[in-house]
């Protein structure tokens, strides 16, 4: 048998080697998507945060526990809250004076005050301690409070203090209008309980109030072109205190809008 010789083309296959060379590109191209795609994965798996398993947590033992049964029947009252003694020691000091000066003050108008109602003598009642009856007036005897005001307070205890009032009245006896009276200085004790409320604790000591004596000025005689120029259009000029080259102030007798006659200061020019 004769070996085989190799065949030899007049001519080369383009066309087959054409179709092989494609095939190897397609494959090209497969692999590198492939690659691509590897790599896509691989970084959005980094991406990730990596997931912790949850731990078992103990189940309450349920058999242990027992519900409140709560009658609805029975409402609900809340009850006071207490304050210890020391509870207020820890207060702001300036806090408990305040709280004991205010409450003073409204105790020196209910106890001055009269009016002949009711209502009135039931108040000052409870603001007066246990055991000691409110005012009594005489028929047709009125009493009204002018002002009153807590001029300063001594401390006695940690949570008792002795406050100072002043206080202005006017009485009316049921014969004419109201008569202006003297000031009076009521020396009103004043204790914070535990419950946080202050009250008197006694009734109070009452005294006149004293005058003070005047404050020295020390007016001067005005110039006379001054004088006549605030009494044309003020009134009189009872005198005054240069304060600087040309600028006075002046103490003018002048007529107020319900046409009494009052010494004010005014600055001239």
């Amino acid at each position: 048998m004769e070996p085989e010789r190799p065949e030899v083309y007049e001519r080369i296959p383009w066309e087959t080697l054409e179709k092989k060379s494609n095939d190897r590109q397609w494959l090209f191209y497969a692999v590198a998507g492939a690659i691509a795609l590897g790599a896509l994965a691989y970084s959005f798996v980094r991406s990730q945060p990596a997931a912790v398993a949850p731990l078992s947590e103990p189940q309450p033992d349920v058999s242990t526990t027992v519900a409140p049964v709560v009658d609805s029947s029975v409402p609900e009252v809340d009850s006071p809250v207490l304050m210890a003694e020391a509870d207020l020691y820890a207060v702001d000091p300036d806090r408990l004076i305040d709280q004991a000066m205010a409450h003073a003050e409204w105790f020196a108008v209910e106890y001055f005050s009269v009016d002949g109602s009711a209502e009135s003598g039931e108040l000052i009642g409870s603001l007066l301690p246990e055991g000691v009856p409110p005012p009594e007036a005489p028929e047709g005897v009125q009493v009204f409070v002018d002002w009153a005001r807590a001029q300063s307070a001594t401390q006695l205890g940690p949570t008792s203090f002795e406050v100072e009032v002043l206080v202005r009245s006017l009485l009316s006896t049921g014969e004419g209008g109201f008569t202006r009276q003297a000031p009076q200085l009521a020396l009103v004790p004043v204790a914070i309980g535990e419950d946080g409320l202050a009250r008197v604790t006694s009734p109070p000591i009452i005294r006149a109030a004293a005058h003070p004596t005047p404050a020295p000025l020390g007016l001067t005689d005005v110039p006379e072109e001054i004088r006549v120029h605030m009494e044309s259009t003020h009134g009189q000029v009872v005198g005054g205190i240069q304060v600087d080259e040309g600028i006075w102030r002046l103490v003018v007798m002048t007529t107020g809008v319900d046409g009494v006659i009052r010494p004010v200061t005014t600055v001239y020019p």
